[in-house]
């Protein structure tokens, strides 16, 4: 007889605004974002303290990385552009992002974890997958070790939640945070798991949230129960019938633990339908944003690409995908930015845009190929696309 699986999702509390206050002591329990630039950088005065960026200096265009939970609780949270948080909460302070602490005590967690079990999916910088199907022991005993594991390695607190299958570790690792520990199997769906707003699903963004709440739906147990005609109606057969199975939990996706990976992309789904002309501005920044962090993924993993691609969903929610092969494979983002640009000139924008992604496959080692298309350009002044 198989034995249930029992797939743990961990994901690192607040994790870049957590490591800048292991660096930062003195501004634990106050609102801190994370997304300046080096101008954000905090100044040592002559006593030994530190004096910090305050958000309502901050003018610019960027977005937010990250926040702490008191950011949060005032409005502030990550991908918000940085005025609009300076407008919630002029008075927390402003740090810069540091890419390298933030892989670095991502490999100290990933490592801890591994003491328990190789069979981990890497899904970014602070968040992995755990098959525990085949671990020894008590499921909370064991959740509960692996969390103080990676305390003592990176002094960092997680959320874990252990469940039957990635879509509900997933969604379970969210309920208790933060330091939360959480355990769910299928009988606990209907009470822990459908009183949930539908959003909370990953794949149900902003747009399909507002179309599902126009035909009287706003939970994921009103969903589970809902008529599967209506909601091919509203939207296609393959969505409709994916949304019913993740609302009842259904979910037999692997715990992925390949050590090659096939493609490496980033998305993003947007708070309001962007106007290809009228949010130029706000569209190209995103897009400059997904380029530059497939690149990092791509260096933080000792991977090049030669093939570039590009993913749009419309308003309507038609989607379209567009890809490119370079001469050489590269991990520049200046070099992905510009092949997803030529991607993007083979699309006709006539309409609003919901969701945007970059993707690169094609996929080698660094140093066992040539890597080409080095910056002529600095990113930043790169078009989104050629055209008015």
């Amino acid at each position: 007889m198989t034995s249930p699986r029992r797939i743990a999702h961990l994901d690192m509390d607040a994790f870049y605004a957590s490591v800048e206050l292991l660096r930062y002591p003195e501004l634990r329990g106050l609102p801190v974002v994370i997304g300046g630039g080096r101008q954000a950088a905090p100044e040592t005065l002559p006593d030994g303290s530190r004096r910090f960026a305050r958000l309502h200096r901050y003018a610019g265009r960027g977005v937010v990385t990250t926040s702490t939970y008191e950011a949060r609780a005032l409005g502030v949270h990550s991908a918000m552009g940085m005025m609009k948080a300076a407008q919630l909460a002029p008075d927390a302070y402003l740090l810069p992002t540091d890419f390298d602490s933030y892989r670095h005590y991502s490999r100290l967690f990933k490592t801890a974890v591994r003491t328990f079990t190789d069979q981990i999916e890497d899904r970014g910088i602070d968040e992995i997958y755990i098959d525990l199907s085949d671990v020894a022991g008590d499921v909370r005993e064991v959740a509960a070790a692996i969390k103080a594991a990676v305390h003592d390695a990176t002094g960092l607190t997680c959320s874990i939640c252990v469940a039957p299958n990635k879509l509900l570790a997933k969604i379970g690792s969210e309920l208790d945070k933060p330091d939360g520990l959480t355990i769910l199997k299928l009988d606990d769906i209907e009470r822990r798991i459908w009183p949930l707003p539908a959003r909370k699903v990953n794949g149900i963004g902003p747009r399909a949230n507002e179309r599902l709440a126009a035909i009287g739906i706003s939970t994921l147990g009103e969903l589970a129960q809902s008529d599967l005609g209506l909601l091919q109606e509203t939207f296609g057969r393959n969505y409709a019938e994916w949304l019913s199975r993740v609302a009842r939990g259904v979910d037999d996706r692997p715990v992925a633990t390949s050590s090659k990976p096939r493609s490496m992309s980033r998305e993003t789904t947007f708070e309001r339908d962007l106007h290809v002309r009228q949010d130029r501005p706000a569209l190209s920044a995103h897009f400059t944003a997904l380029c530059k962090r497939v690149s990092e993924d791509l260096a933080r993993k000792g991977y090049v690409g030669r093939t570039v691609g590009i993913k749009l969903r419309f308003a309507d929610f038609r989607t379209v995908t567009r890809d490119v092969t370079l001469p050489d494979a590269t991990s520049d983002a200046t070099a992905i930015r510009r092949a997803a640009t030529e991607c993007l000139r083979r699309v006709v924008l006539d309409r609003r845009v919901r969701l945007l992604g970059v993707r690169v496959s094609a996929l080698a080692k660094s140093g066992t190929v040539r890597s080409g298309l080095q910056h002529r350009l600095p990113l930043d002044d790169l078009p989104v696309v050629n055209r008015p």
